[in-house]
C-alpha cells in the first residue's frame, strides 16, 4: 500500500482516482498503463485490502492506494464514487491541491461537487459510458464508452486518450449531462427491479418498458436542456444497452450486493425535473416507488 513517505513527506501523484469500485479500479488500471495513478480507498482496511492487488480485465492490478486520512497530492483528480458520496469525496479531492476535479458520476451532482470544493478549487461534473462490474473479487470491464469533460480538462482528456479510453472535451457539457441522465433514467431501475443485465432490456416486455422510460423522459429534459430531438433520444438510449449489453448497471451492481442505490441522484433528480414542469411521468414514479422500497430493506 502506498501512503505518505518518511517524515510526513507527502507523495505527489499526477492523477489521482477517488473511488475504489469497479468503474474507478477499471479507469485506474488503464491509466495506470501510461503513467503514475493513485487509488483513494474509502478507509483504511479497503486501502490495505487492495494494496495486495485486485483482478481487473483478467490481469492483477497493484494499485497506488491511498485510505482518506493519507492522502497525497495531485494535479489532476477523478472522482468515481456513489452520488451520496460526493460531499465527502470532493474535500478529499480538494485536499489533494489539484489543479482540477473531474467527476463521473452518475445524477446530477455539479452543484454539490463545487461546493464541497470550494471556490478555490477548479471542478467540474463530466459524463462517462464506460461500464465495469464486480464478479466476486474480480473486475469485468465491459466497454470503454465515451468520456466528456467540461472546458479546461483538455490535459486530462488527452491522458485519457493515451491510455486507449476514448475521452473528449465538450463545449456544452450540460446537454451532455442531460443525454447521460436520459440514459441512465432508461438503465438502471429497470435493470435493479428486474435484477437483469443491460442486454436484457433488448426484448419484450423490458423493451417497451424503455420505451415507455424514453418517451416520457424526453420532453422533460429538453425542457431543461437537452439537444437530442424525439428519435435521436431514443437511438441514443438503444445504442447504449447494444454497447454494454453484457453490463451489471451500478443500480443492479448494488441492489445485488443489499446496498442502497442512487435512487435520488437519478430517478429522484428527474423527478423533480418533471415536478417544475407538471409532467405526468407514471412509468418512472413507479419505478421510483419499487426501488424505493428495495433501498428500504438495504
Amino acid at each position: 500500500m502506498s501512503d505518505r513517505g518518511s517524515a510526513g513527506h507527502v507523495q505527489h501523484r499526477p492523477l489521482a482516482i477517488v473511488g475504489a469500485g469497479a468503474l474507478g479500479l477499471s479507469i485506474a488500471a488503464r491509466l495506470a498503463a501510461t503513467g503514475p495513478v493513485a487509488v483513494v480507498a474509502s478507509s483504511a482496511a479497503r486501502a490495505q485490502a487492495l494494496g495486495a492487488g485486485v483482478e481487473v480485465a483478467g490481469r492483477l492490478f497493484h494499485p497506488a492506494v491511498y485510505a482518506p486520512d493519507r492522502l497525497p497530492s495531485a494535479e489532476w483528480v477523478v472522482l468515481v464514487v456513489k452520488a451520496g458520496d460526493t460531499a465527502a469525496a470532493a474535500r478529499s479531492a480538494a485536499a489533494m491541491r489539484p489543479r482540477g476535479v473531474l467527476s463521473l458520476q452518475n445524477g446530477l451532482v455539479e452543484d454539490c461537487l463545487r461546493a464541497a470544493c470550494g471556490d478555490k478549487v477548479f471542478a467540474g461534473q463530466g459524463v462517462t459510458t464506460m461500464g465495469a462490474y464486480r464478479e466476486g473479487s474480480r473486475i469485468v470491464p465491459v466497454s470503454e464508452g465515451e468520456t466528456l469533460m467540461p472546458p479546461g480538462f483538455e490535459p486530462l482528456a488527452r491522458r485519457f486518450s493515451e491510455a486507449g479510453l476514448p475521452a473528449r472535451v465538450d463545449s456544452n457539457i450540460s446537454a451532455a449531462r442531460l443525454a447521460k441522465l436520459l440514459v441512465n433514467l432508461a438503465l438502471n431501475p429497470l435493470t435493479a427491479v428486474f435484477r437483469v443485465r443491460t442486454g436484457e432490456l433488448q426484448t419484450p416486455p423490458l423493451s417497451l418498458y424503455v420505451d415507455a422510460l424514453v418517451t416520457e423522459a424526453w420532453p422533460v429534459l429538453r425542457d431543461a436542456g437537452l439537444q437530442l430531438d424525439a428519435a435521436a433520444a431514443r437511438e441514443k438510449v438503444w445504442a447504449v444497452i447494444g454497447s454494454t449489453a453484457g453490463n451489471r448497471t451500478s443500480m443492479l451492481q448494488d441492489v445485488l450486493a443489499g446496498r442502497r442505490t442512487e435512487l435520488d441522484a437519478i430517478t429522484g433528480a428527474f423527478l423533480r425535473l418533471a415536478d417544475r414542469t407538471g409532467a405526468a411521468v407514471p412509468t418512472h414514479r413507479a419505478l421510483h416507488t419499487l426501488i424505493a422500497l428495495i433501498d428500504a430493506r438495504a
